[in-house]
């Protein structure tokens, strides 16, 4: 498959980015499995993205439509064995995103943290950001490869290694952002446009897990939660439009 071309795209709010998107997204209303008509959303935002900006995109894909470590563990499973389930489910939706993305023209590589030489790459982080150099998306499965650890942390960790500019973490409940408190049962909620990182953590906001904001913290990587299932969400934050909230 031949390489996209970069044509004359314009610069974007940030060069690099990798944009965390649930598995419970990829399910659409149905709520579990995949939803091939979502996964086609997402994937012709983030082709009409790379066709208007000057912008390297990965993808950490989470596996919540399919299995959910913490639910096995609820019922009396070994957490880790749970957890390496999810692991598995990551990779099922990474494959449905990447057969998508490549159906569209944009040339793609999954990486897995979990070694399955069939179907994915290693991770290698050199190797992924020559993928990206190269203008390919490359769709991060497995998470982080170890146990007790979610894909929000993953998101993160992969971001800070391959030097994005931010992690976008798509939501797709309908909430738009981070909200003083539950927009669906407070009617007083109001969305932040802009948060700091202790204040996520301190109060309790819902956005990433703390692991993931820490690490963010640490390495100053900015966070932005948004609408995923918003039409043009995508391309508004890279536009550098107010959208959604930003953590810093």
């Amino acid at each position: 498959m031949p390489e996209v071309s970069t044509g004359d795209r314009i610069p974007a709010r940030w060069d690099r980015i990798v944009l965390k998107v649930s598995g419970e997204a990829f399910a659409g209303e149905a709520g579990y499995g995949i939803d091939g008509e979502i996964v086609g959303r997402i994937a012709g935002d983030i082709v009409a993205v790379r066709a208007e900006f000057e912008v390297d995109i990965a993808v950490v894909v989470g596996g919540g439509n399919i299995w959910r470590g913490m639910s096995g563990a609820g019922v009396g499973m070994d957490r880790a064995q749970a957890d390496y389930m999810g692991m598995l489910a990551t990779s099922i939706n990474a494959l449905a995103l990447q057969d998508t993305l490549e159906q569209l023209g944009q040339p793609t590589r999954v990486q897995s943290a979990i070694h399955m030489a069939q179907i994915a790459e290693p991770y290698i982080r050199r190797r992924a950001v020559r993928h990206l150099e190269k203008g390919r998306v490359v769709i991060f499965a497995g998470g982080t490869g170890n146990p007790f650890f979610t894909t929000d942390t993953a998101a993160a960790l992969r971001a800070v290694e391959i030097e994005a500019g931010a992690v976008l973490k798509g939501t797709h409940s309908g909430t738009d952002g981070i909200y003083t408190a539950d927009p669906k049962l407070d009617p007083d909620a109001t969305r932040l446009e802009q948060v700091s990182y202790l204040d996520v953590i301190q109060k309790g906001l819902k956005a990433m897990d703390a692991t993931a904001i820490t690490l963010c913290m640490d390495n100053d990587m900015p966070i932005v939660m948004f609408d995923l299932m918003a039409s043009g969400s995508v391309r508004s934050i890279l536009a550098g439009e107010s959208i959604g909230t930003l953590v810093s």
